[in-house]
Parts: structure tokens; sequence; C-alpha cells
């Protein structure tokens, strides 16, 4: 199913690299040598912001786009990375969406969007990445702290995201005799635009005194994780890492 060991620098694909924790991935692994394909959902304009800061910075990247729930999109995607760069060895897949209410107000066309993007999407990015990273490579998916807290008004997205961490653990055993590493990296509360749109002041001031560093994630701490998960993290596979600050 994957070719050999990369021979030239490695490649990562980052999905929902145009923003948030995923921007701060890939201009973080194009610091660490790696070619990187910016990915996104809709928003073009973005992703080239963050190829022009990985070249700037004397890197490599291209930015594509696609659906991560779409077979097709993803299916391109992969065939694209690898026509530019050779091959794949790093796919950290960030992109996810999330939207809060309480279980009795959901609307269900909502809850099949968020499962959709985030269940759906796992499936399809890992499938291609199973079939296209190569030997020495790593699969990251994205999850979430909030999985291990019964926190109001997160259910359909920690739902989405517990799936995930499931996805991971099996899949890392499917992997088998295979040199790829599978984990999960799950960020506590973060200073993204995502979080901060979602979250009022006061629940915002709330979750980062949970922490027990007393403060909100960055963006670039949680780009930290991949980067060890996607380099020297050899031994670590089929985990779910929470990457939270001491959240108490």
């Amino acid at each position: 199913m994957s070719a050999s060991i990369s021979q030239g620098p490695r490649v990562a694909i980052v999905t929902g690299g145009s923003g948030g924790i995923g921007r701060a991935v890939a201009e973080r692994l194009g610091r660490d040598g790696l070619s990187v394909v910016v990915h996104y959902s809709s928003n073009r304009a973005k992703a080239d912001e963050v190829v022009e800061r990985i070249t700037g910075a004397g890197g490599v990247a291209v930015a594509i786009g696609g659906d991560v729930a779409d077979e097709a999109d993803m299916s391109s995607l992969f065939h694209e990375a690898a026509q530019h760069f050779g091959g794949v060895d790093v796919v950290a897949h960030t992109a996810g969406i999330m939207s809060l209410s309480t279980l009795a107000d959901l609307d269900l066309d909502e809850l099949d969007r968020i499962i959709r993007t985030n269940v759906r999407g796992t499936f399809v990015v890992d499938q291609q990445a199973v079939r296209k990273v190569r030997d020495g490579g790593a699969i990251i998916n994205f999850s979430t702290s909030v999985t291990q807290r019964a926190v109001p008004t997160y259910s359909a997205y920690s739902a989405s995201k517990g799936a995930v961490d499931v996805i991971t653990m099996i899949l890392a055993k499917e992997l088998s005799g295979r040199d790829i590493t599978v984990n999960t990296v799950a960020p506590g509360p973060t200073a993204t635009s995502l979080f901060l749109a979602s979250n009022d002041q006061t629940s915002v001031e709330r979750l980062a005194h949970m922490t027990a560093l007393g403060r909100l994630g960055r963006p670039e701490d949680i780009a930290d994780v991949v980067s060890f998960l996607a380099g020297p993290a050899r031994w670590i596979n089929g985990q779910v890492l929470y990457a939270n600050g001491g959240l108490i």
C-alpha cells in the first residue's frame, strides 16, 4: 500500500491548514523542513497567506482545497500532493467543526453536519492516508480534551470527537507491521477563532482558569505536539495525547 521511506524532504498534508490550530501546525512543519500541503475548505485566500508565510521563511508549501468528507476531493488532494512533492509522509488532520447546544435544543441537521465533517471526514482522510502515506510516516488525527469531561452543550461535538479517538486506536492496530504511527491530539481550551466564537467571555475566562497553567492554550502549543508526533515520536502509537495545560 505504501511506498518506501522517502529519500528527499518529507511531505506533510495539513487539513484545515488555513486557520487556527491547522495554520500553526502547517507553519511549524514548514519550519521543521517538511514540504507542506495547506488544505482549505473554502477560503483560498487564507490558505495562500499560510503558504506565503511558510515560503517566506524559506520553506516549501502549496495550497489545495477540498471537502474532507468527500472521497473524490480527498483522493484528488493526496494525488496532487504526490504530484507536487513525490509522495506523502505525514497527515495532520486538523479540520473539524464545532457547534454548541444542549441536546434537547440541537437541530438534527446540525448534528448531521457535525458528524459528516468530524467523523466521516476523519474516515475519508484516514482512508487516503492509509493508501498513500509512506513507510516511516505518521497519521495525526484531532480530537478534544472535552471528551473526558461532561460539559453541557458539548454533547454533539464530544460525541463526534470520541469517535475520532476510537478510529485512531483501531487504525493503529490495523496498520500492525507497517512503520506508520497513528495518534490523536486532543487539545484543551485553545485560543482559536473557532473556540472564541463558540464561547462567551465568561466561559472563556472560566476555562482558562481550569488549566493548571492558568491560561488558554495557544495554537503554537498544539503545533509543538504535532511536530513531535510527526518526527521523533516513533514509539508513540495508537494514543490520544491530551494537550491541555493540565486541565483540572
